[in-house]
């Protein structure tokens, strides 16, 4: 699979990797460090850029496998969208090269590494980091739908944390750049909203649902719509089956909150700007948008 046959603006890194903007990359431009992950068609290194010294993660993606699984189109649309976001809680992707076997994708190095790993050993979390992660989600999601992105897979497992604590929205492998409503199924199960499930027109307002049951996960350690069959987590889903546990104990501001963002009719949803003003998120977010713990 060829990305590109000629030089295209997704190609060149940032300045801030190197100042020779029209150069072509290879993989002897780069120190390759300690693995950082694997994915489902490759590995993330750390990785050191020669001529800058600057840190990044470089992902190798390799072909034969992008293309059984016929992702190569997702693989183009991944890049083209995640090459031009420019903000603080969305990973940089900073260019791309390949060779006959691989396809190699410079990416922000996060130093925290994954939300999900932190998730787990945590159980869940406390509501001020809770409402910090909440907060600059909503920012980002916000900047994403004014460039008319719409990411469709927000979960823990695409959340990465910055060297200051900050959250990274990781991975555009789902995310769409559209004008229009769509109507493909895509996502994960758990955090797919209804219009998706029952396979009508949806839009932007997905992110507000995924961003309703990031908030329920975060708070209770679990999705709100989980169950033992794919068959009654979709069930639940369509009748928004939404309980909360006693324990832990979350308080009615924080329930209100997901309440207002886990609505069957999309257009009655919480609007992200709105996310931002309830009064949880003030009270408990870091203004900074970094919880310091």
């Amino acid at each position: 699979m060829a990305i590109a046959t000629e030089n295209r603006p997704e190609e060149k890194v940032s300045p801030q990797v190197s100042s020779n903007e029209n150069k072509r990359w290879t993989l002897n431009d780069f120190d390759i460090g300690k693995p950082l992950g694997r994915g489902k068609f490759g590995h993330v290194y750390l990785a050191r850029e020669k001529r800058s010294s600057h840190v990044v993660a470089l992902k190798v993606l390799f072909k034969i496998q992008l293309q059984k699984s016929q992702v190569e189109h997702q693989l183009r649309r991944e890049v083209e969208i995640q090459s031009h976001l420019r903000h603080p809680n969305i990973l940089r992707l900073y260019g791309y090269f390949y060779d006959q076997k691989r396809v190699y994708l410079i990416l922000e190095y996060a130093a925290r590494g994954e939300l999900y790993k932190e998730l787990q050993k945590c159980k869940y979390f406390s509501e001020r980091r809770a409402a910090t992660y909440i907060a600059s989600l909503a920012r980002a999601l916000i900047y994403c739908h004014g460039k008319h992105v719409i990411h469709r897979d927000i979960k823990p497992e695409n959340l990465l944390v910055g060297a200051e604590g900050e959250l990274k929205i990781a991975d555009f492998g789902w995310s769409v750049h559209t004008f229009n409503r769509r109507r493909t199924m895509c996502g994960t199960l758990d955090y797919l909203p209804p219009e998706m499930v029952e396979s009508v027109e949806h839009d932007a307002s997905v992110d507000i649902w995924s961003l309703g049951v990031l908030c329920y996960e975060f708070l209770y350690g679990l999705p709100p719509f989980e169950a033992k069959e794919h068959s009654d987590t979709y069930r639940r889903i369509v009748q928004v089956d939404l309980k909360f546990p006693s324990k832990p104990i979350v308080s009615a501001a924080a329930k209100d909150l997901i309440s207002q963002m886990l609505v069957k009719d999309p257009s009655k949803r919480l609007p992200l700007h709105k996310v931002l003003e309830h009064p949880w998120v003030i009270q408990n977010a870091d203004p900074s948008g970094v919880y310091r713990g």
